[in-house]
């Protein structure tokens, strides 16, 4: 017997996958009000498309595992 069952590979794709997806999201959608010096108040549109692609097919493919 596995440490947290058979799938434990499928569930942190799927939840690395969302969490990058979500967190990449809500990172465009509500950026920082207030920045220090130097950084980037909102992060650059290409990447961040990028990264949610990513995301969303690494938590398709981590769901589409649990559910064959």
């Amino acid at each position: 017997m596995l440490f947290l069952g058979e799938d434990l590979l499928a569930w942190l794709v799927l939840a690395m996958g969302a969490a990058l997806a979500l967190g990449t999201l809500l990172a465009l959608v509500r950026p920082r009000a207030e920045t220090p010096e130097g950084e980037l108040a909102r992060p650059p549109l290409g990447r961040s498309v990028v990264m949610i692609a990513i995301g969303t097919i690494a938590a398709l493919w981590g769901l589409a595992s649990l559910l064959r």
